[in-house]
């Protein structure tokens, strides 16, 4: 009975994130990527559920079961925030426009294209920033440190087409590819 309550938790724990990941990845439309961990989840959901209900106690299984589910949405959306997979987008609005934060924005490879907008009280400044996800945290402490009192906006952006980013991520393959040979 210990040995089936430790596997059931150890399935769990794969299982739910990669039910997280294939999520993810249909959402991004990584339809092969998905299609595998559909496979994977498949495969180990039915083995954990054949498992929870060939025992005597399955009531005690059960509720091992629905522990090990908990916790591997805990563990799902750890390594998702890790991955960090896909863009984000960052709406900055200023009250002044801050040169130096954006040549340093500029600098450290993020693409700002600035607006210039009226304010209930005032004109106002506008910067729309296209990072990767995992490079998000490191955009807002730099926004952060210089201007505090920034409003901020970010989400991530379904589709995307030309533009600084993808021009860059273009010579970046291109380079790798030249520089592999």
């Amino acid at each position: 009975m210990l040995k089936d309550i430790l596997l059931i938790i150890i399935l769990q724990l794969v299982y739910v994130p990669i039910l997280t990941l294939r999520t993810i990845f249909m959402v991004k439309n990584m339809s092969a990527l998905a299609s595998f961990m559909g496979f994977l989840e498949a495969l180990i959901y039915v083995f954990g559920l054949s498992i929870v209900f060939s025992g005597e106690q399955s009531y005690i299984a059960m509720i091992v079961y629905a522990a090990g589910f908990g916790a591997g949405l805990f563990v799902g959306g750890y390594i998702e925030q890790k991955l960090a997979i896909g863009y984000t987008s960052v709406t900055v609005n200023l009250q002044e426009k801050n040169e130096e934060l954006i040549r340093l924005l500029r600098e450290n490879g993020y693409g700002v294209t600035v607006y210039v907008g009226e304010g209930r009280d005032s004109q106002r400044y506008r910067l729309d920033i296209l990072t990767k996800r995992n490079r998000e945290e490191e955009l807002l402490e730099i926004i952060e440190k210089y201007e505090p009192k920034a409003f901020i906006i970010s989400y991530e952006p379904r589709r995307f087409k030309g533009g600084f980013l993808v021009t860059a991520m273009k010579k970046r393959i291109k380079n790798k590819k030249t520089t592999s040979k």
